[in-house]
């Protein structure tokens, strides 16, 4: 089975698209699939942030192309990945550094360090960081 391991330490609505479509497209073709959310990456599964992601300053006709082009948004994107089977672990350093308790986070993610990813990343046969 091929694994696709991901990093995801950035925060923004490219940076959730990236992550999101690479994640879900490989679930669909029956990968195993672990994002890793550290830093600003954190935003792109936390309750009230990842419904309100900015756009890149300048970057504001996307929006049109989005609904003209019928692409789900980013909460619709993370409820597929969790559909999909794709496991999401939130950085327990980050959340420490950042205070921020596992609440704040969407339901059915897992919390876990560096290692925690590292155990999945280090047979993947594919790894991404955005």
């Amino acid at each position: 089975m091929t694994k696709v391991a991901i990093i995801a330490s950035n925060g923004g609505l490219f940076d959730a698209y990236k992550v999101f479509n690479i994640a879900t497209a490989s679930a669909a073709t029956e990968a195993e699939v672990a994002i890793f959310f550290t830093f600003e990456g954190l935003n792109l599964i936390h309750k009230e942030a990842h419904a309100q992601l900015p756009l890149p300053a300048g970057k504001e006709q996307f929006a049109e192309g989005f609904k003209a082009a019928n692409v789900p948004g980013i909460p619709q994107l993370v409820e597929m990945a969790q559909e999909l089977g794709v496991k999401m672990i939130a950085c327990q350093m980050t959340m420490d550094v950042m205070n921020l308790p596992k609440e704040a986070f969407i339901d059915g993610i897992d919390v876990g360090g560096a290692v925690t990813f590292l155990d999945f990343a280090k047979d993947a046969n594919v790894t991404l960081s955005f």
